[in-house]
């Protein structure tokens, strides 16, 4: 399918809406859990840590594929794109049930990196077991999803969520609030519906991609040579987006050893973030497919300006979503609790993640229009040391050494973020990326 003859905002805002429903189940999940325990709440906020974590590393599979089936798209290449997308779904399958298995035997362990109580690590440890334990559902529909977004189905794999989403919901009203007589299971019954609907969602999403490009599982020729271009897409990419997750996740470290206010604070103003940066993931992803279609025909000046326009209209949406954010921050926490520490700590974040935002759509777009092209490498090496040399450290001196807390780590993430996007911005203007096409 020829992308020209389809609108951006026709393939992004799919995607906008897909990234809008699994955040509101995932914060639906959260209210009904606070509605049954404050622990069960900061517990599966931890041990989602560990999910997300791993669904960055068996992200390499999914980002690299989703690349190179865009790029061979462009260039007419249909039967080597069908080939690697069966390719793909096997070995993201395949790394996700090898983390699946270090989760269920090793999840005491790794939840005890983290201070956590009697009963909050009784939740967490539920948690890991469960979803953890069958996260390769999760690995393999990721990959699928990623396949048929590349083909420009963004539609379909928003009916999928949608309907995921859904089955969750109401699974996880029964089992929390106990309706229609059954038993109240709490954290436990989420987890079980979790697992369910993705399952049934997988299912569907295979039978879709069946659909668009055929059977992508039969007897795949030159297996070496796209393993490797997906790994040299997939690898650096996953670098980057791992050493973001373990960063995130060194702050929690640091600010499940102050007070409950803290830590409160910040697991609200999380999980009503990731609503602030959804428009500018959405113009990534779709900006994303089209620059990787673009970059098999070898478009180079067409790519270069549909960069900026991406980022221009990133920049726009995500200063206007933050301010609307920081204006309602008493309302929208006001959902999680009432407790007026929690409120006002978390007014001042939202005051902080303006600037954040800021930096955060230049490297969503910029760093996913390098990734489109094939150049990778850059971003990763950048990321990892401003994650660490830049954020970490001014994180840890302003949170602990200043007795800053949350604030002070806030600081830090958005001089990070703001920081690597002016360098990011450079490297777009320098065209490198030009010479790193993959087919």
């Amino acid at each position: 399918m020829k992308l020209e003859n389809k609108s951006f905002f026709k393939l992004t805002l799919p995607i906008f809406l897909e990234m809008f429903l699994l955040m509101l189940m995932g914060n639906i999940d959260i209210f009904m859990l606070s509605r049954y325990s404050e622990d069960a709440v900061v517990a599966a906020s931890i041990a989602n840590q560990y999910i997300q974590f791993s669904i960055v590393m068996f992200g390499f599979i999914s980002s690299g594929a989703a690349v190179i089936v865009a790029q061979y798209l462009g260039a007419s290449k249909i039967e080597e794109a069908r080939n690697v997308s069966g390719l793909a779904i096997y070995l993201g399958t395949a790394f996700g049930v090898i983390i699946s298995i270090v989760f269920f035997l090793f999840r005491t362990q790794l939840l005890n990196l983290m201070e956590l109580n009697e009963i909050e690590l009784y939740y967490s440890e539920i948690f890991l077991r469960l979803v953890g334990g069958f996260i390769f559902l999760q690995a393999a529909l990721s990959t699928v999803n990623a396949i048929l977004r590349s083909y420009g189905r963004t539609k379909d794999t928003l009916k999928i969520t949608l309907f995921m989403n859904t089955l969750s919901a109401i699974g996880n009203a029964i089992f929390i609030f106990g309706l229609f007589g059954a038993p109240i299971l709490g954290i436990f019954g989420v987890a079980i519906t979790t697992n369910i609907s993705r399952a049934i969602a997988l299912i569907l999403a295979l039978f879709l991609l069946f659909k668009q490009v055929g059977n992508p599982f039969v007897k795949i020729k030159n297996s070496k040579s796209y393993i490797k271009k997906i790994l040299k897409i997939g690898i650096p990419a996953a670098g980057e987006n791992l050493s973001y997750t373990a960063y995130q996740m060194f702050f929690t470290m640091l600010i499940t050893a102050m007070a409950t206010v803290e830590m409160h604070a910040r697991v609200y103003t999380r999980t009503l973030n990731v609503f602030m940066f959804l428009a500018t993931f959405a113009i990534a992803q779709g900006g994303q497919i089209i620059i990787g279609r673009l970059m098999g025909e070898k478009k180079y000046d067409e790519i270069y300006k549909k960069c900026y326009e991406y980022l221009k209209m990133a920049l726009i949406g995500s200063l206007i979503t933050s301010i609307i954010f920081f204006l309602l921050s008493n309302i929208l926490l006001g959902i999680f609790t009432q407790d007026e520490e929690v409120l006002a700590l978390g007014r001042n974040i939202f005051a902080l993640f303006i600037l954040l935002e800021i930096g955060r759509a230049f490297n969503l777009i910029l760093i996913g229009s390098l990734r489109a092209t094939g150049d990778v490498q850059f971003p990763v090496l950048v990321g990892i040391f401003h994650m660490w040399g830049v954020g970490a450290l001014i994180g840890f001196v302003l949170a602990v050494v200043f007795n800053m807390g949350v604030i002070g780590i806030v600081i830090a993430t958005a001089l990070e973020e703001l920081f690597r996007g002016v360098i990011m911005f450079f490297r777009w203007k320098s065209k490198k990326w030009i010479k790193k096409g993959l087919v």
